[in-house]
């Protein structure tokens, strides 16, 4: 059984207000027009003869019939139980004996109960209708969870396996500058491993981690290239998407970094009245044509993030300038 949660009562809660408002509105209009309280009780009952079996129809088959019968694609009992439901719902006008009354009193009679049966069977289509539609909102928003988990599945792999090669060097050069260096890489499995799982982060573990990130980062380049960064957050509150520029700064140090020619790095992320810019610009050193693994990877994945979670929200430049320097902004409305 599908446990209830707080989506759920609401929903209850606001379809309950709605058809009581319709049942209720023909009495209120009639006390309001003219302020005689038998007239409003009569319309009202009245309105509960007509529109109270529709409700009865519409709350059964919202949630039992259609989750129970429809879509486990058992059709002839959910046939049957509708047929039953609107007879037992509309005996109060079939059990009437109107054989004595007069033809157009019968005949108005008849038209009488046969809308109350289109209204039920309307009933069921806008019961399908809603349910229909919410089961495909459902469906969207766990292939947008998936897709987002398969993203940064893509995304945690890079920058760890890289990571340890660069501090497996460094134990052979700088034993104690390795010893920091396995500190902030605990520090980014930590993260890693136990932020990132959720949909949004504070803003300072981000940061903290694109420090940590940055400076093990720095660890594989000599002195041809320089690096610089800067992280200025004015509210440290605010939350965003976990790793979302991650893979941006990984390959900013893959094509940007060169060891026999002079190169540049620079970072720098920004944060004002709840707008986050982040600019990062890198010498643009092109891989190898007979080497091209994991080109372009990094950035689909940014841009395909950035549009399940903040579509509408961001804007992306990417250019290489004049003096062949690769740039890429985001600007990011949180």
């Amino acid at each position: 059984m599908k446990k209830i949660q707080g989506k759920d009562i609401w929903l209850l809660a606001a379809q309950l207000l709605l058809l009581s408002l319709i049942m209720l509105s023909p009495g209120l209009i009639s006390y309001i027009s003219s302020k005689d309280g038998e007239l409003a009780v009569r319309s009202i009952w009245i309105s509960l003869n007509w529109l109270g079996p529709m409700v009865v129809v519409y709350l059964l088959n919202f949630y039992f019939f259609i989750p129970q019968m429809w879509y486990r694609r058992r059709f002839w009992q959910f046939s049957v139980a509708n047929v039953v439901l609107i007879v037992l719902c509309n005996l109060h006008l079939i059990s009437n004996d109107i054989s004595n009354l007069p033809k157009d009193v019968q005949a108005g009679f008849s038209s009488f109960m046969m809308i109350s049966f289109l209204l039920c069977l309307m009933a069921i289509g806008i019961a399908l209708s809603i349910r229909y539609l919410m089961r495909q909102s459902e469906r969207k928003q766990k292939e947008v969870e998936a897709e987002l988990a398969w993203l940064k599945n893509q995304i945690n792999p890079h920058f760890l396996f890289n990571t340890l090669n660069n501090i497996s060097s460094l134990t052979q050069i700088d034993a104690d500058e390795a010893q920091d260096a396995v500190m902030k890489l605990s520090d980014l499995l930590r993260y890693a491993l136990y932020e990132s799982n959720k949909n949004k982060v504070p803003i300072s573990g981000e940061v903290e981690f694109m420090r940590n990130y940055i400076e093990l980062m720095k660890l594989r380049c000599n002195d041809m290239t320089s690096v610089n960064y800067q992280l200025e957050v004015i509210n440290y509150q605010l939350e965003v998407a976990p790793l979302l520029f991650i893979s941006l700064i990984e390959n900013a140090f893959k094509h940007g970094a060169n060891s026999n020619a002079p190169a540049i790095i620079n970072i720098r992320l920004t944060e004002e009245n709840q707008r986050l810019t982040f600019v990062c610009d890198n010498t643009n050193n092109p891989k190898p044509t007979k080497d091209r693994s994991g080109s372009g990877i990094g950035i689909e994945n940014t841009r395909r993030r950035l549009d399940l979670l903040y579509g509408g929200r961001y804007e992306w430049q990417q250019t290489i300038t004049p003096d062949n320097i690769y740039h890429v902004k985001i600007t990011l409305k949180l």
